[in-house]
């Protein structure tokens, strides 16, 4: 009876917060619907790519699960890159030649292959996935691709969660001045600036110079603009060095080494 009374007591209450904020309580709900249907898709996307590329590719070749990869996304939709925006990544990854890679979004294992079959001997990736089953699907696609695990690393766990460990699974190269030189951001693009936050406040970023890809999903014009805005701002360490459709590529560099490379310059 007493659970009668008080509903009747705080109905108008109920009634007056639900019309005035019914906008944004239904933003919210398509906000969570609409990340719970991209949760399921994608985890259906990630076992069906995995399945198909597991069974038709040549184990131990990283070229043939890539051509794998692209032969289903021709008929299917998937969450890998794809071949248009791998090779843009390709060449960035070829000039900047990382012995230390991080990625944040593993998803399939595409991009994960395409960065480990082009780092310098002794290179090393670290890809963080916030999904368990993905993370493990996407670990076997590379161990299927020939790769070992001295090699790279999977950290299952959100890009915040795992940004601060990053630095205890780096091993000293010679010649690295303590942090990665490649960054790949192919997560949630909403997570992109306080990831790149993340990563000035843990030093993570090579002070020599860095380069930061941002895969572009939804290829908006507002899609980026926290980050670019960012960059922006930081022109004494950042600076745009390639924009195309398909991604960014930011490159960091310290301040007093931009600034003495750019005095030799002159």
């Amino acid at each position: 009876m007493w659970l009668v009374v008080v509903s009747v007591t705080l109905l108008p209450a109920v009634t007056m917060v639900s019309s005035r904020y019914r906008v944004k309580v239904a933003v919210l709900c398509h906000r969570v619907l609409s990340w719970a249907l991209r949760l399921v898709r994608g985890g259906v996307c990630v076992r069906d790519t995995h399945a198909f590329v597991f069974s038709n590719c040549t184990h131990g070749k990283a070229d043939s699960v890539l051509e794998t990869f692209d032969l289903y996304a021709e008929t299917h939709q998937c969450l890998c890159i794809g071949p248009q925006t791998g090779e843009a990544l390709d060449k960035v990854v070829k000039r900047v030649r990382p012995l230390r890679a991080l990625e944040l979004g593993t998803h399939c294992g595409y991009s994960s292959v395409r960065l480990l079959r082009l780092l310098p001997p002794g290179g090393r990736l670290i890809t963080v996935e916030l999904d368990p089953v993905t993370a493990d699907l996407g670990e076997e696609i590379i161990l299927v691709s020939g790769f070992k695990h001295s090699q790279f690393q999977v950290l299952t766990s959100s890009s915040a969660e795992a940004i601060p460990t990053v630095r205890s699974f780096l091993e000293p190269s010679q010649g690295n001045d303590g942090g990665v030189s490649l960054v790949l951001m192919d997560h949630d693009s909403q997570q992109y600036l306080p990831d790149l936050l993340a990563l000035e406040r843990e030093e993570l970023l090579c002070p020599s110079g860095c380069s930061i890809v941002l895969i572009r999903r939804n290829r908006s014009a507002d899609d980026l603009r926290g980050i670019l805005d960012h960059v922006g701002a930081r022109a004494d360490c950042y600076c745009i060095k390639t924009e195309l459709q398909c991604l960014v590529e930011i490159f960091y560099q310290k301040g007093s080494a931009r600034a003495e490379g750019d005095g030799g310059n002159t």
